[in-house]
């Protein structure tokens, strides 16, 4: 018990900075549109029920719908085809160590603004582990990229006049790569894993494919991950407990060592 009580102690002393990487659920956040003759997900809608009035004279709550795939949330194994026979692949199933590990970040924020449509391969990652340490088994692999930072109804999914989508995202080899290293999964801060234009790559949607084929998992629509280091911070990712679900919104925070406090 002494470990645990550690650590609540030294987030009250605020020796360990607890750091909220989730976007607000609202009615602004953007949803991935997907082609018209595709299902699309839906995006949050809030109903107010009552607000300490005749509805409730003493209560305040709402009704909520939203999509298991809508702003900051997870994707399972099962979201996608090549994953839809892993064991313990929906969110319900998941073993909730899972939901723990610590996290890599890579930083292409500089890259990313210079190209959104750069892609994260396998030199790059190489170039990162050489100066921060190798990636470990069970660990997150995030990509920084700031897109957080970008206007929601301007650029955040940025699709250009033909209707193509730029944001970037790793390449086929990149996700083999971590996945021989038995990742958790991997995380960004875009609203897709993949990157925009990778629909029209040869490998199609390679993050999708192969890490949920591999019984990995994914996060998209980070936040705050500039306010991360490379390596040494936690990250807690627990989707709802949604029955047989591909996916779920979630409250994503991380837990980073304060070097400036005793």
């Amino acid at each position: 018990m002494s470990i645990l009580l550690d650590l609540v102690t030294n987030i009250k002393k605020q020796s360990i900075e607890v750091i909220d990487l989730t976007h607000t659920l609202s009615e602004n956040f953007p949803a991935l549109v997907l082609p018209s003759e595709f299902g699309q997900v839906a995006a949050f809608k809030k109903e107010e029920v009552s607000r300490y009035d005749e509805r409730g004279a003493a209560w305040y709550w709402n009704n909520f719908t939203v999509g298991e795939h809508f702003g900051t949330h997870f994707d399972a194994p099962a979201h996608w085809i090549t994953g839809k026979n892993c064991k313990n692949g929906t969110v319900d199933t998941i073993g909730v160590e899972n939901f723990i590990g610590a996290a890599n970040i890579i930083d292409a924020s500089k890259e990313c603004q210079e190209n959104p449509d750069f892609v994260l391969d396998v030199e790059f990652i190489k170039a990162w582990e050489k100066k921060h340490g190798e990636i470990e088994a069970k660990t997150w692999v995030i990509l920084r990229s700031d897109w957080y930072k970008k206007d929601f109804e301007k650029d955040f999914i940025n699709i250009d006049e033909n209707g193509l989508c730029h944001t970037p995202g790793p390449n086929k080899e990149a996700i083999e790569y971590l996945i021989k290293k038995d990742v958790l999964g991997y995380g960004c801060e875009t609203i897709n894993t993949d990157a925009g234009l990778s629909f029209t790559w040869e490998f199609q949607l390679p993050c999708h494919n192969l890490m949920q084929g591999a019984g990995k998992y994914g996060l998209q629509c980070l936040r705050n991950l500039d306010k991360l280091p490379a390596k040494g911070s936690v990250i807690i990712a627990s989707p709802l407990k949604i029955e047989d679900g591909s996916g779920s919104p979630l409250r994503v925070i991380a837990l980073v060592e304060n070097t400036n406090k005793g």
